[in-house]
């Protein structure tokens, strides 16, 4: 009885540990952006892989091998759950981490997916990512388990990335490259595209303008926050009491420019990020 009472209690204070969240870089911050909108009560560890983005061109032991130094760090902080918000670490590296650790995870791909296959009408669906995860086709796989007959046609924007990490978020630079990307996908008539890269969110006007308003766009920065929330309420560990007076909810870390970083999110966020601290990921 009294075991049980202690797995109780443990239970009940894991509600109030924070939710990891890591990303190569600045773009899982829309991911952590709709956590904070949706679930307004949670605390967060953020973790940006600023030394070493992008992950998109790199090979999967890569990536893996990064993605499972920056869960041993998360876990050091006792997070109750991970999210993976990088489109290429969740598909190439997620199913094989999640196996090592009895943390709950969740990624960017799924929750995207799903959405996808059930928004399409006309059955083509247009993926915008990384090098890596065009070229995994995990899209493809997860869209085709909902909808059989959908033809999901993938373009890498390895460009998008740089752009945006630099602040380039609205540049003539930046629709020229837009323009040249998504041409192929115009003349294929898509009625739907899904932005597989937690960056490209932050360029969603451009894309939306240069593709037409006929095409729907899929974020899967706000469709995680939606499954991630749904997961920690089936867990009983959503978070249901407010921040205390003074309380740091937020914490960022990263490998590398801590300042640069934290002015880039501060533009995104608007919720006034005091700091962000290097961490030798490297250790882990």
């Amino acid at each position: 009885m009294v075991r049980n009472m202690s797995n109780i209690e443990d239970r009940e204070q894991k509600k109030y540990a924070p939710i990891g969240v890591f990303d190569s870089g600045v773009g899982g911050l829309t991911v952590a952006r709709e956590i904070m909108r949706q679930m307004p009560h949670e605390k967060i560890v953020y973790f940006g892989d600023t030394a070493r983005v992008p992950y998109g061109s790199k090979s999967k032991e890569t990536v893996t091998k990064f993605s499972r130094q920056i869960v041993r760090f998360l876990q050091t902080q006792n997070v109750k759950a991970i999210v993976v918000a990088c489109n290429t670490a969740s598909a190439v590296a997620l199913d094989e981490i999640e196996q090592e650790i009895d943390i709950p995870m969740i990624g960017v791909v799924k929750p995207g997916a799903k959405v996808a296959a059930r928004t399409t009408r006309n059955g083509k669906i247009g993926v915008i990512g990384t090098e890596s995860t065009i070229g995994s086709q995990v899209y493809s796989h997860y869209i085709k388990e909902i909808h059989p007959d959908a033809e999901v046609i993938g373009k890498a924007c390895p460009l998008f990335v740089p752009l945006v990490e630099e602040g380039l978020l609205q540049d003539p630079v930046t629709d020229e490259i837009a323009t040249r990307y998504l041409s192929e996908l115009i003349d294929i008539d898509i009625d739907t595209l899904i932005l597989g890269c937690t960056h490209y969110p932050l360029i969603r006007s451009t894309v939306g303008r240069i593709i037409g308003d006929k095409v729907t766009l899929v974020n899967p920065a706000y469709e995680t926050a939606i499954e991630l929330r749904n997961l920690l309420e089936q867990e009983n560990l959503l978070n249901d009491r407010e921040p205390r007076l003074g309380e740091n909810q937020y914490s960022f870390y990263v490998s590398d420019a801590a300042d640069r970083f934290k002015r880039f999110a501060n533009a995104i966020l608007k919720y006034g990020i005091l700091s962000a601290k290097n961490v030798n990921i490297e250790e882990y």
